[in-house]
């Protein structure tokens, strides 16, 4: 039952509620007016239940206010709370009912003063996410097996340690070159920077290892810096972010191409173990002579079989000499009489002579026919009988008087010789 249908069944007739109608309508009535919302204190009081669950009172300077936090949401925090700590927790409002006690269900806990470090923090991601830096199409791929890694780190971090134990344990066999930088306070961005920009100049690695231990918000702030970011996500060479612990999240995870949740998860994510490749190797060479002990099964069986079709050479010879004799009987009895066609050669040879000489004369006296009938038609041949041709000046034979004018040169030729005359006078057919 809430309050408002409280004060609607008092104002249609006085009634008696009990204790737990009450303090349920005000727990509901407290969560519905204010939601979530966040609290900044003291912890002044702190207990773990055998149920995991956290109870404490967090306190300022004038009030104190009791507080639970269940076991499931623990996983949104990323310490546990001690007496003292000044902490900003997430929480609902409420009523814990069967004693009518005011507290707060929390939600979500952290360490006081990230507020604004939390609110830039997420400011840039959203920029950068913007930009398109943690797409994953811009990510590089990891080498599988790289000539050499390099650490940027600092020379005295645990995680320097953790690293270089990892690798040895794993790839003895691949070189490992140092980068030293600060991870931690005001310099340290810009040494991170330097150490990133001296590794992608000197190409002397093909995967970088960006790591540093745990710690709160403050000791990693340097991995959330906009410049390193924008330097990872151009980086020549593949970078591989182990910053922290599995729960601490930075800007420099997001643009990396690819995030391990703690140092040693970054040098184990950096190559294949060598137990691993010798392994492979062996199980490979298994695989292979395998395949080839079956190979050369098939290929002895093979011989075995062509060797059952093979015979001796003194046999082969001996069988092709047997069909040599055959074929040459075959080409004995099949071959020309040559004899016969010589004669048959010789008669043709004379009955063409024969008949090219009859052909001949045939052709002789068709000549001469052709000569003699040739003669008869010749312009020239009445000449010889007193005729002559009479040509124009221009050499055109005038067959008809009246083409011709007087006083115009005719040229005459005779069955001997030829004479040039002038008309005097043209005179009618009649």
């Amino acid at each position: 039952m809430t309050i408002e249908s409280l004060f609607k069944e008092q104002a249609r007739e006085p009634s008696i509620y009990t204790v737990s109608e009450l303090n349920q309508a005000v727990s509901d009535l407290l969560g519905l007016e204010f939601g979530l919302v966040w609290l900044r204190g003291e912890v002044s009081s702190f207990t773990r239940a055998s149920s995991g669950h956290f109870y404490m009172s967090l306190k300022d300077d004038r009030a104190v206010v009791r507080a639970v936090m269940f076991r499931g949401r623990q996983a949104f925090s990323a310490f546990t709370p001690a007496i003292g700590d000044e902490v900003e927790v997430q929480a609902r409002i409420g009523l814990y009912e069967p004693r009518g006690e005011f507290q707060i269900n929390i939600q979500a806990l952290r360490r006081a003063g990230r507020g604004s470090l939390n609110e830039q923090f997420e400011l840039l991601k959203a920029k950068l996410k913007a930009e398109g830096l943690f797409d994953l199409s811009n990510k590089r791929e990891v080498v599988a097996l790289p000539r050499a890694i390099g650490v940027i780190t600092s020379l005295g971090a645990a995680a320097l340690h953790d690293v270089l134990t990892t690798l040895a344990r794993r790839a003895p066999h691949v070189p490992v070159i140092v980068y030293p930088a600060l991870v931690q306070g005001q310099t340290a961005p810009l040494a991170l920077r330097q150490a990133l920009a001296k590794a992608n100049e000197r190409r002397e690695v093909e995967t970088l290892l960006l790591v540093r231990g745990g710690g709160s918000i403050e000791d990693l702030w340097a991995f959330n810096d906009e410049s390193l970011a924008r330097d990872i996500a151009a980086s020549l060479i593949p970078v591989i972010a182990g910053v922290g612990h599995e729960s601490d999240t930075t800007i420099a995870d997001f643009v990396a191409d690819l995030r391990a949740p703690t140092p040693t998860a970054a040098a184990e994510l950096c190559c294949a173990a060598r137990a691993d490749l010798v392994g492979l190797l062996e199980s490979r060479t298994d695989i292979l002579a395998d395949r080839m002990a079956r190979k050369l099964e098939r290929l002895a069986q093979r011989v075995d079989r062509l060797s059952i079709k093979l015979v001796s050479p003194s046999q082969r010879i001996a069988a092709r000499g047997h069909q040599l004799a055959l074929v040459l009987q075959r080409l004995k009895h099949a071959g020309p009489d040559i004899e016969r066609a010589a004669q048959k050669a010789q008669k043709a040879r004379e009955q063409l002579a024969i008949a090219w000489q009859q052909r001949l004369v045939m052709w002789s006296r068709q000549l001469e026919r052709l000569t003699d009938k040739l003669s008869g038609l010749s312009p020239t041949a009445p000449l010889a009988r007193g005729y002559a041709i009479v040509k124009g000046v221009d050499g055109r034979i005038i067959s008809n008087a009246r083409s011709l004018s007087p006083k115009d040169t005719v040229r005459i030729d005779f069955a001997s010789g030829r004479a040039s005359a002038t008309v005097d006078e043209v005179l009618p057919d009649d």
